[in-house]
């Protein structure tokens, strides 16, 4: 990634299993987070950065992506385990007190973004088989059309989007 900041990584239509998510469960809570953090359609949630931050950001996309936008469940899966990558990349590697959560939807294609203070740029690593961590951006890669990082002033951006069918 190192300078391809600001650049779209576009990326090809494989699709890899992951664990399973059913969209039903902790729906109640999803709800619950998005009027206790705030919809991060309308503008950045700021998270706490701890890992069960994680947990919330994956509740606010949960109840944005199947119950807002009206996606499907699988989509809404893939969005959330994405979600979790991203926010554990900013808990684990930037040293940040909070990071923010953006999604955005647009003709065809939604958007997640996540800032955080740091301008250190995330790096897709090789995966081996028998690997135990360092999947993330891998993920990411795979399962999102295309991927990115956007240096600011203070901090980057790092974001995928998605294809979607517009009803």
């Amino acid at each position: 990634m190192a300078g391809l900041e600001g650049i779209e990584q576009p990326r090809g239509h494989g699709r890899t299993t992951a664990a399973r998510w059913s969209p039903a469960v902790e729906d109640e809570t999803a709800a619950k987070a998005l009027e206790l953090f705030g919809n991060p359609t309308e503008a950045e949630v700021p998270l706490p950065s701890r890992p069960e931050s994680a947990a919330t950001a994956r509740r606010l996309a949960q109840v944005v992506v199947l119950r807002q936008w009206g996606l499907t469940p699988k989509m809404t899966e893939d969005v959330v385990l994405l979600v979790s990558e991203l926010v554990g990349n900013a808990v684990r590697h930037t040293g940040a007190r909070v990071f923010g959560l953006r999604m955005r939807r647009r003709r065809g294609w939604i958007r997640i973004e996540v800032r955080d203070p740091s301008r250190g740029l995330p790096c897709l690593m090789p995966v081996q088989e028998m690997d135990i961590s360092g999947r993330g951006l891998f993920l990411v890669d795979k399962l999102s059309d295309r991927w990115g990082v956007d240096l600011l002033p203070r901090g980057k951006t790092t974001w995928f989007e998605m294809r979607v069918a517009d009803r």
